[in-house]
Parts: structure tokens; C-alpha cells; sequence
């Protein structure tokens, strides 16, 4: 025999209702089954709201009164085919009507709302839908659980009188038939006989009394999601479904805002050891979850996370605490004796301050109550008056499997602190099942998100990138991703989101992914913005494991790494002027990403995609000592002096880099020597040496006067230059020498300048626009260590910024 239970929307629509009425005519074929069923979905709250109508005196109850016949009337034409059977149901149907509309008028008329009398009201909700169901089901027979669910009053609520009440369902059910149907939530006092509940979500508990009472195979809970979740799926779109949960996990989940069960319904089948399926009356074919007392293969760490937003911490200090017996449990007695629940408590080793957690709605009361009972105290000065923190959150991380796992707090922590986010209070059970913490409500998806890609719950890890610039590099960039999207996803299960795409005018955000198969189309049509909107609109998204890549040469760009930093927003930077501006930036930046537990990369800066700067960190990493870097750093002057030649002259030359996309749009930026500086100050400081661009000595081979003007003129004067440089280009070559445009750092020293190089040079046979860069170090003295390969183009720069995202995704 087996417990089936559906929710309010298991029966709040037609498609819901037929489909409940297959499950259980199928489960019938197999064995007797008891049925119990919540009001039409949203019945219940609608039936509360017309009382309180009814009570100030307010004409509209009547019409929200009919709404609820209507609707009631509606489902029974649609559902109940037989002439007959219809014609009955309507008769129980609007005699229970006529009832409540007595109920309610009397309700008007006194304007008095009593509790006995809400309770009354809200019970018709589900002889309503009970009624219905049994109808439509076909041999189900109908039970009114008023007369066996018993309820006794204590403590000035409700209880189950558990011995009656297992004692009458015994007895109601000895002749079981092969479908029962029952109305949930619904009882009566053992005493009094007046209609009671068992509490918002009681038809959950009703079935599991039920069950309990009758020893069932199994209790089956059908709802509208297909189980339990690691996280809430309308927070976090990558939570599943977990097969199989302990009920203490169940338990610690539910009671902090998974309201897939109510809570009070795991206990009595947990006794029994019967197990409890959760399942999804829309998906009926889904596995759903499994409660039961061990769970195999629990090899996560962690199970689920819940939370509950609108918390307010409430805390009660003062030195006259600390070793005083008795103090905490005058808190919690005067708010239990005023029917507030406290949910979370967290207290200093010290006791001189205890931190208890409510819901928002129960806060001014708390405090007023809390006041109340320490008011002596807190005349005198021995203890302060309550303070009371809203707009927070409680999470709960949950999981039979943490006892077993050391280190679960401290990765829990760690990931907090690297998503930028401050743990308010926290709270552990010696049974290291739950680890429940207080977080500002801003900070609620973004700590959800965090935690659960931090402890695998996602199938895949998530990195959020920002792409900002869609230019020669830019877009290749993203082209890349949009490559590799899927395959990431299938060898590293990892999904590389782009939330953010922007240029120097417009912005385009999507917290849940742009489709870069038509990013233009739509960034074309995306909002104005600048640099100032684009920082602000990505703070303000406070996405977990964000990354901004700046693909731009701009430097009001530049100017908001330190902003994104210091809201835990990685930085990657294929714009050298952050690297390559004053030393005290450059290092504030450095020190931030250090501090904030996120990275500042930016490889491309110097050498396009060769590896330059993340081997020297690692030789500075190991011990090592740079003393001298010679290199070739500007893939543009190195085309540039490839291609002179008889036939080619300096300006033609200068043409065909910039045709070939290897210069600057304006290409004075690389005939200026001022790339090349900037690389040259980032890899001396790389090296370790405090320098600024003002340190290095420059010995350029364009007059200064060709910087001048506009770059019409300059196209037009270059010309000018191709005499002399061809007159000395035929003595070079007479020689066996080549140019080089060769940045040095040599013991602190800095300079930039045309050389000249002979055969025996490494230097000499560097083809195109590769780049060259020989580190001289106290253990590469004789012979320098040589990195050298293509270091201009937007591909190899693209691919070397997609280096730098992959090496913040393996972290």
C-alpha cells in the first residue's frame, strides 16, 4: 500500500487535474492506494483574503466570493463527463458554498474574525477539491479526515494528538479500498469538535500521519518540480534534481526555505522508515527524489543549498551576559511565549552578545518583546538595547556527507571572500550537517551561485565574461569562444558565459548568456553607454566568478580596472596602458587583485600570445634573478624592416603593415616607439625593478617633426624618408647586417633603439612580424633563455587573451 499526496497545483488546473487522475488510476492497478489532496491552487489564500474583506466590512467579499464558486463550478464542467456524477457533485459543491457564503456573512456582519472561525473558513478549500477528485477518479472513495485526524490545543496552538489520531486511521482504513481519497490539511479538536488545520502545507502532513498510522510501502509527494533541488532554479539555472537525500537532509533543507515538503511531514514516516518520493504531476516520468534513512553513493560534499531572504539579525549584547546562566533561555522563552520562531542563533565564545535570526515580518515584534523582557538591564546599562539589522539573508548549506569531508567551512569561506561577499553571523551544528550564514539580500544570487559551482553541483563550472571592445581583437576573441563554446563544455565542463558585451558607445548585458552568433545585430540595437555606465552596469550585476576583458587601446577603459577589482571582478587586459602607466597604479592594482582573492592578467601586453610575462613571473617564482632582457616587442617595426628592400620601400612598407592589420590604425603609435616602451616597462617591472616610461632612453628612426600634424600629412611627408633609408639599407646588407628595433633592460637600465645585427645574432633571422625576447638570469647567464613566435596579429592576440581566461577558469 502506498500514500500518494498532490499540492495545490496538482488540482489547480484541468491539465493538472487529468493528469492526477491518470497517476492514480495507474498506481491503482497495482495495489490499494489513500489519496490526499490540497485546495485548488491559491484557493486557500484566496478564502483568507475574503474573510478579511468580510471582517472590515467591505462589499467586495461577495464578488470575490462568486469568483470562487465560478471557478469551482468551471473545472467541474470541464473535468465530469457523466451527466449523473456531475449533477450529484454540484449538489455537495454549492451546498458546501452555501455554507461558507452563511460563514462569511455572518463574518461581515459582526466584523469579528476569530480564529475559530478563519479555520473554519479555510477547511472548505479542500472538502471542495477532495469532492471533486473523488468524482473524477474513477472507484475512488471519499474520507472526511476531520474525523480521524485530531488535533489538541497546547501552548496556544494546534497539535496532533498523535495516539488518537494513528488510533482512528487504523480504524477508518481496516477495510482499505483500492482508491481513498482524503482531504489534506483538515482536522478537528479532540475535545471541542471544532474544525482545526494542521498548518500551512498540513496536506503534506496528513498523508505522512497517514502513512505512518497504516505502515505504507511508501509516502509519494507530487508537486510541480521534479524534486528536490540543489539550489532554487529561478536563482541559479544550473541546480538539478537530487536523486536520493537522508531525512535529515530533507529536514535542514526544508526548514530553510526548500518548500518542496512540509517539514513536519518527514518526522512520523521517518520513524517508520518509510521512504518518500517526491514528484512532478507535470512530468510524471521523471525519477524525482528519494527520502529514505541511508543514501548510497554520496560522494558530494554537500547536497543542497536553501535560503531565506528577509532575514533580520537580531542581537542582544551587554558585558552583564557574559557567565550570567539563564540569559538565553529568557530569549527564547519570551519570544516562544509570543509565538515568534527564531531560526538561526549564532553566539560569541565570549557570551557577551547572541545573535538570533527572524523573518522580516516577526522583527519589530521581536524587538519590542525583547526590550520588554531586559528592560531593567538595559536601564541600567548592563545590557544594551536590541539591534536589529535588516535586509538579509540566510543561506544553508547542507549535507550528511560535510562530517566526513575536512575543510568544507574553510572552501566554504574562501569562496565567499573571493566573490567580494562579508558573512554577517554563521552557525554550525555539532552534527555538521548544516552550515547556515547571514548575508547582505544584495548578495544572495551572487553567494548562491558562487557556492554552487565552487562545490560541483553545477555540471558545469561557470565563467562570466564581460568582453569590452569588438574590434580587430575583440571580435576574434569572441569568435573563439563561440568555436570552443561546446567543446568546453564537453572535455572541461566548463561554460564560458558572456554576460556583457560593449564598444566605446553602446553596452549589451544578459545575465544568462549573450547568443554570439548574432551579438552585432543585437548590440546594435543596445542601450547608449560609456565607461561609466559599462563599470557601474557591471557591478551592479554582481555576478559570480566575473571576468572583464578589455580588448580596447582606451584609457578611460583602463581606468575602471581598479573599481571592478575592488568589487571581486577579475581583469584581463589586452590594453597595455594599466600595466604600463605610473608604478603606483600599476602596483595598487596588482595589490588589490592580491587582496580580493581575484586575478589582473594581461600576457598580451607584451608579445601578443607568447608566454613572456607568465615565464618570467615563474622564474622570478622559483628563486631566479632577471639581470637583463633584450627583445624585439613591436610585431609591426619587425614587418616593417622584413619587408625593406630594393623593391620596397620604407613608406610602401609602412603601407603594407598597416594594410595587413599589423600596425595601429594610426601607425605613428609603433613608428613612435612608444608600444614598445610600454612593454618594456611592463616586463622590467615583471622583473621586479620600480620603473616608469619616463626611465627609458629612446633612440627612434623617425624625425620628430613626422609626429606632427595629421596623419594625412604624415602619409603624405613619409616619402621623404625613403632616400636615406634605402642608401643605408644597401650598406647594411653589404655588411650581412639587419635592423632591429631592440628594447633593452640591462641592471636597472632602460632604452629603446634601431640595431643593427650581424649573423651571429639571435635576433637576425627573425622572419615577419614575430617577436623575440632573450632573459639573461643568475641561471641563464651563459646562454639567455629565448622565447620567440608571432607577437602581432588579432587571431594570436585573441587566442593569448583566451589563454588568460582559461587560466582563471582552471583555477
Amino acid at each position: 500500500m502506498k500514500v500518494l499526496k498532490f499540492g495545490g497545483t496538482s488540482v489547480g488546473s484541468v491539465e493538472s487535474i487529468l493528469s492526477l487522475k491518470a497517476i492514480v488510476e495507474k498506481e491503482a492497478q497495482e495495489q490499494p492506494i489513500i489519496v490526499v489532496v490540497s485546495a485548488l491552487g491559491g484557493i486557500t489564500d484566496k478564502l483568507i483574503a475574503t474573510s478579511v474583506l468580510a471582517q472590515k466590512g467591505d462589499e467586495a467579499w461577495k464578488d470575490e466570493f462568486q469568483a470562487m464558486v465560478e471557478r469551482h463550478h468551471k473545472m467541474i464542467d470541464t473535468i465530469i463527463t457523466d451527466p449523473r456524477k456531475r449533477e450529484q457533485l454540484f449538489n455537495i459543491v454549492d451546498s458546501l458554498f452555501e455554507q461558507l457564503r452563511s460563514i462569511y456573512f455572518g463574518v461581515y456582519l459582526i466584523h469579528d474574525l476569530s480564529k475559530k472561525t478563519q479555520d473554519a473558513i479555510v477547511s472548505y478549500g479542500e472538502r471542495l477539491s477532495s469532492n471533486i477528485v473523488a468524482t473524477l477518479v474513477q472507484g475512488a472513495k471519499w474520507y472526511d479526515s476531520r474525523e480521524f485526524i485530531k488535533t489538541v490545543r497546547k501552548n496556544h496552538k494546534n497539535t496532533l494528538d498523535s495516539e488518537l489520531t494513528n488510533r482512528l486511521v487504523r480504524r477508518t482504513f481496516s477495510d482499505l479500498q483500492r482508491i481513498s481519497l482524503v482531504p489534506g490539511f483538515i482536522s478537528k479538536d479532540r475535545d471541542t469538535d471544532e474544525i482545526t488545520n494542521l498548518g500551512r502545507g498540513g496536506s503534506d502532513y496528513t498523508a505522512a500521519i497517514i502513512a505512518a498510522a497504516l505502515d505504507a510501502d511508501i509516502l509519494e509527494i507530487w508537486t510541480d518540480v521534479d524534486g528536490f533541488m540543489t539550489a532554487d532554479p529561478r536563482v541559479i539555472k544550473t541546480a538539478y534534481t537530487i536523486k536520493e537525500l537522508s531525512y535529515i537532509e530533507a529536514m535542514e533543507l526544508c526548514n530553510f526555505g526548500a518548500k518542496v515538503v512540509y517539514p513536519p511531514t518527514i518526522y512520523p514516516v521517518c520513524v517508520k522508515n518509510i521512504p518518500i518520493r517526491v514528484k512532478n504531476t507535470f512530468n510524471p516520468d521523471s525519477e524525482g527524489s528519494i527520502i529514505k534513512q541511508k543514501v548510497a553513493n554520496n560522494d558530494k560534499p554537500i547536497k543542497g543549498i536553501s535560503s531565506i531572504n528577509g532575514t533580520t539579525l537580531i542581537t542582544v549584547a551587554g558585558l552583564s551576559m557574559v557567565g550570567v546562566i539563564g540569559v538565553n533561555r529568557r530569549i527564547f522563552t519570551a519570544l516562544a511565549d509570543n509565538g515568534i520562531s527564531v531560526f538561526m542563533v549564532s553566539q560569541a565564545s565570549s557570551e557577551n552578545s547572541t545573535s538570533i535570526g527572524v523573518r522580516d515580518q516577526d522583527a519589530a515584534e521581536a524587538v519590542e518583546v525583547l526590550n520588554g523582557e531586559f528592560a531593567k538591564e538595559i536601564e541600567t546599562g548592563a545590557m544594551f538595547p536590541m539591534h536589529a539589522e535588516s535586509g538579509l539573508a540566510t543561506i544553508a548549506v547542507v549535507g550528511e556527507n560535510m562530517k566526513h569531508v575536512p575543510g568544507i567551512a574553510g572552501k566554504l569561506f574562501g569562496t565567499l571572500g573571493r566573490a567580494g561577499i562579508s558573512m554577517i553571523a554563521c552557525a554550525q551544528g555539532a552534527s555538521q550537517t548544516n552550515i547556515s550564514f547571514v548575508v547582505k539580500s544584495e548578495h544572495l544570487r551572487k553567494a548562491l551561485n558562487a557556492i554552487h559551482d565552487s562545490f560541483f553541483l553545477s555540471e558545469y563550472k561557470v565563467l562570466n565574461l564581460f568582453v569590452c571592445g569588438v574590434g580587430t581583437v575583440g571580435g576574434q576573441l569572441l569568435e573563439q569562444i563561440h568555436d570552443q563554446y561546446e567543446e568546453l563544455k564537453r572535455t572541461k565542463r566548463l561554460k564560458l558565459n558572456v554576460v556583457g558585451i560593449a564598444t566605446s558607445k553602446k553596452a549589451l548585458f544578459n545575465r544568462d548568456g549573450i547568443d554570439l552568433a548574432n551579438y552585432r545585430e543585437l548590440l546594435a540595437d543596445a542601450p547608449e553607454s560609456n565607461d561609466k555606465k559599462l563599470r557601474d552596469a557591471i557591478i551592479e550585476m554582481n555576478c559570480f566568478n566575473s571576468v572583464f576583458v578589455d580588448c580596447t587601446a582606451s584609457k578611460d577603459v583602463a581606468e575602471i580596472y581598479q573599481p571592478l577589482l575592488e568589487h571581486n571582478i577579475s581583469v584581463i587586459a589586452a590594453n597595455k596602458i594599466a600595466a604600463s602607466s605610473s608604478y603606483e597604479k600599476y602596483a595598487l592594482l596588482k595589490e588589490t587583485a592580491l587582496a580580493r582573492g581575484v586575478f589582473f592578467r594581461y600576457e598580451t601586453n607584451v608579445g601578443a600570445g607568447l608566454p613572456i610575462i607568465g615565464t618570467i613571473n615563474d622564474l622570478r617564482n622559483s628563486g631566479d634573478v632577471i639581470l637583463k632582457i633584450e627583445a624585439v616587442l613591436s610585431g609591426t617595426l619587425n614587418f616593417i624592416f622584413n619587408e625593406l628592400s630594393a623593391d620596397v620601400t620604407m613608406s610602401e612598407a609602412v603601407h603594407r603593415a598597416k594594410e595587413q592589420g599589423y600596425s595601429e590604425p594610426d601607425p605613428r603609435i609603433d613608428l613612435s616607439g612608444k608600444d614598445v616602451i610600454r612593454k618594456l616597462v611592463i616586463l622590467a617591472r615583471e622583473a621586479g625593478y620600480k620603473v616608469e616610461k619616463t626611465d627609458v632612453e629612446k633612440h627612434l628612426f623617425i624625425p620628430d617633426e613626422f609626429f606632427e600634424g595629421s596623419i594625412e600629412e604624415f602619409w603624405k611627408n613619409l616619402p621623404q624618408l625613403d632616400a636615406d633609408f634605402e642608401t643605408r639599407r644597401k650598406q647594411l646588407d653589404a655588411e650581412g647586417k639587419r635592423w632591429r628595433f631592440v628594447a633593452t633592460f640591462d641592471h636597472g637600465k632602460l632604452s629603446v633603439a634601431l640595431k643593427e645585427v650581424d649573423s651571429t645574432h639571435p635576433f637576425y633571422n627573425l622572419q615577419g612580424s614575430n617577436n623575440i625576447v632573450a632573459l639573461t638570469t643568475e641561471r641563464y647567464r651563459e646562454y639567455p633563455m629565448l622565447i620567440q613566435g608571432y607577437g602581432a596579429g588579432a587571431s594570436v592576440t585573441a587566442a593569448g587573451v583566451f589563454a588568460n581566461i582559461m587560466s582563471i577558469a582552471n583555477i
